[in-house]
């Protein structure tokens, strides 16, 4: 009987071990709105790592899940367009990123609406949303805080794919290269 008892209790702290080791590097999240489409849809169940930031800063073009400045109570998703001392621009249905037009193959249509020049502020990052005439993000006047960011997108688990990688630093650093 103590043989099974000893047994029943190795089983129980490793399932609490494994369950808060996931808490802490893992997130499940629901996407709610149209505003990442189509990149992510209302409904999609995706996987959000919360180390990646841990170890690492955020880089222009991953989507992240954050608590955004405007509604704490709710999660948002969007994709990380600048970082800390970045200046942003969008105008004629282009975003530019200090002085460069990026390309954005994962937006639904070119934005409808202009912003003036705006310099991110230090430890903090500028965020858009792929359906960029649809979505409440940084281009109505606020930014997210670093502290803010919960995790970049992992993967998503309904419907199962894996989640493409997009770089805009590399088209900043080749914009730079050129004569």
């Amino acid at each position: 009987m103590k043989a099974y008892a000893r047994q029943i209790l190795v089983v129980v702290l490793i399932a609490v071990g494994i369950f808060f080791l996931l808490q802490a590097t893992v997130q499940s999240f629901v996407v709610v709105g149209s505003s990442m489409m189509p990149s992510y849809e209302d409904g999609q169940r995706l996987l959000v790592n919360k180390v990646f930031y841990r170890i690492g800063d955020p880089e222009m073009g991953d989507a992240i899940v954050f608590q955004p400045p405007t509604n704490q109570r709710v999660d948002y998703i969007k994709r990380i367009i600048a970082g800390p001392g970045d200046t942003v621009e969008i105008d004629d249905g282009m975003v530019y990123v200090n002085d460069v037009a990026i390309t954005e193959p994962y937006i639904m249509e070119y934005p409808r609406y202009t912003m003036s020049r705006k310099v991110v502020p230090a430890n903090e990052y500028f965020v858009l949303g792929d359906n960029r005439n649809n979505s409440n993000d940084s281009h109505t006047g606020w930014t997210v805080e670093r502290g803010a960011i919960i995790g970049k997108v992992w993967v998503s688990v309904w419907p199962p794919a894996l989640i493409p990688d997009y770089n805009l630093a590399e088209q900043l650093a080749a914009a730079e290269l050129l004569p």
